[in-house]
């Protein structure tokens, strides 16, 4: 057995600790926190999620995620059936990820195998071994229904908003390609190419010659030809949907990708990768020996072996769908597997009222995560949305998109105080980047993470590694800006109960007025008023307004 990926684990903090061992006497439906697992049995890994869900948020987190390269597509040549040694190596990694989910407590272990063992003579016969030899039932997922539960999996994850998006998932066995939108999936497709099988069918010498390659991107296109076909069909006119890339084949690209930039990714998901960018790794990756894929830093040695025609697919889909772009989701069918589990289990309505508060629901996880002031949090965010409803055009020209990135920060800004109080803006930003914010890409994280980095004592310094860690010029721009409307509204909210009712913003010559409006007659905001106008120095310095402060009587 070879190939064991490293796992992550995420600690849960000691009042969610109490909850849990609370809920140990409970009947499994009636607890807040459940353990469920998922196993992938696929045509090159077998994966293994474990996720603890929050029956009360209606969301999960991923508690230990861990893959094993069982190359089970490798089949005999002559019969097609799947070969004692690969099942063996798959039978030994379900019984030892099946110790492992019950040392976590999970209730409920989900499995499915995916086109190597549904398209093997002897697929059904192996998952009768599977059942006597580990005591485990495992549902053989049909195309259609894997490349549905993809869907969820990456929904889970991403914010589809408004537009439709291409879903493409390569796999060794196979490629499902789905075009949907945060209602539902408009096409499930799942066409007969995939990473391994071509490998294994075509490829006898590397570097592999021009005419090779044009025979495979000639394969390849014919195979996804009727796929494409469908989703093209269930377009409405004029509409350009984003793509989304998901698998080992999408990550390794991703990696050699950000091999090439600045700075090394946090994370894959949401990182996005250029047509262009893909041409010219596949071109460079056609160029190598296998052991020169190898020694690539970001390559492992059985990806490095199929990376060619998962490249070639990844490639040609691009050019048959008219997109320029892709997007990297880490999450796919693992994902899918527990969200599908929720809904059956009635702990989500819909998918799109999941999809739609996706961002609202990992932030308030994250918050509660860290023992945040869940009321304190939700006023000083109320209070930075209002800053930011009424000084654009002032204090920042956002056009939109950092309004969103402005209330999680204000949500999670104090969760480093835990920590350390004094110099908590800095454990916050700590947790912040080093947490799962779904639905946010790199770069929003990156400036979530920052804006309540920077909401309290100095601004960015060229030094600071938060600002370092920005993408861009434009990024490095939002987060000055939406850090100065966080600090104003950390300076109102200086009480243990609110007592700041509302603010209005008056604007004058060369500087700018806040108007405070106490709750009640009780409240004289004296303490707010000194609380904000000792910002006034850093207003100056980053907008060049002097700032005055107000109280309505």
């Amino acid at each position: 057995m070879s190939g064991v990926s490293s796992s992550r684990t995420y600690s849960v903090d000691e009042s969610t600790k109490g909850k849990r061992s609370f809920d140990a006497d409970k009947p499994d439906s009636e607890k807040q926190f459940r353990h469920i697992a998922a196993i992938d049995i696929g045509t090159n890994s077998t994966h293994l999620l474990i996720a603890l869900v929050d029956t009360s948020l209606n969301t999960f987190s991923v508690e230990h995620a861990e893959k094993s390269t069982t190359r089970l597509g490798e089949k005999d040549s002559d019969s097609g059936e799947l070969t004692d040694f690969a099942m063996q190596r798959v039978i030994e990694t379900l019984s030892r990820f099946k110790e492992l989910a019950d040392s976590y407590q999970v209730e409920t272990l989900i499995l499915a195998a995916t086109s190597a063992v549904r398209e093997a003579p002897n697929g059904e016969a192996f998952l009768r071994r599977i059942k006597e030899d580990i005591r485990v039932d495992v549902d053989l997922v049909s195309g259609a229904e894997e490349a549905r539960l993809i869907y969820l999996g990456v929904l889970s994850g991403m914010n589809f908003g408004e537009r439709p998006h291409f879903v493409l998932d390569i796999g060794g066995g196979s490629t499902e390609l789905i075009l949907a939108d945060g209602v539902d999936a408009r096409a499930l497709t799942s066409t007969r190419v995939g990473a391994v099988r071509l490998q294994r069918d075509f490829i006898k010498e590397e570097p592999i010659s021009p005419s090779r390659r044009t025979f495979l991107q000639t394969f390849i296109q014919g195979s996804l030809e009727p796929a494409v076909v469908k989703v093209l069909d269930r377009m409405a006119v004029g509409e350009k949907p984003v793509m989304v890339a998901t698998s080992g084949t999408a990550m390794a690209i991703g990696a050699l990708s950000a091999n090439d930039e600045d700075r090394p990714l946090l994370k894959f998901h949401g990182h996005k990768v250029s047509r262009k960018k893909l041409n010219f790794l596949v071109d460079k990756l056609l160029e190598m020996t296998p052991g020169e894929r190898k020694a690539l830093p970001s390559m492992n040695d059985r990806r490095a072996e199929i990376i060619v025609p998962g490249a070639l697919i990844l490639q040609t889909a691009m050019q048959m769908l008219d997109v320029e772009e892709m997007v990297l989701s880490e999450r796919a069918l693992r994902e899918g597997l527990i969200i599908d589990w929720m809904l059956r289990q009635g702990l989500l309505e819909d998918r799109l009222s999941f999809q739609s508060s996706i961002r609202k629901r990992t932030v308030v996880h994250q918050a509660k995560r860290f023992a945040v002031n869940n009321d304190r949090a939700e006023s000083v965010a109320t209070h930075a949305l209002s800053l930011y409803d009424q000084t654009r055009g002032l204090l920042h020209q956002d056009t939109g998109e950092g309004r969103d990135l402005l209330w999680a920060a204000g949500m999670l800004h104090a969760c480093g105080q835990h920590i350390n109080r004094s110099s908590y803006h800095k454990h916050s930003w700590y947790l912040i980047r080093h947490g799962d914010l779904l639905g946010y890409s790199q770069s929003e994280h990156l400036m979530v993470a920052a804006i309540a980095r920077y909401h309290r004592r100095s601004l960015p310094k060229k030094r600071h590694e938060a600002w370092q860690s920005l993408i861009s010029k434009g990024d490095r721009q939002v987060v000055l800006e939406m850090s100065l409307l966080l600090r104003l509204a950390v300076a109102i909210d200086r009480r243990p109960k609110p007592a700041v009712d509302s603010i209005g913003v008056q604007r004058g010559e060369g500087e700018i007025t806040l108007v405070l409006s106490p709750k009640t007659k009780a409240h004289d905001l004296v303490l707010e008023r000194w609380s904000l106008l000792d910002c006034a120095l850093v207003v100056r310095e980053a907008s060049g307004y002097d700032l005055q402060v107000l109280i309505q009587r």
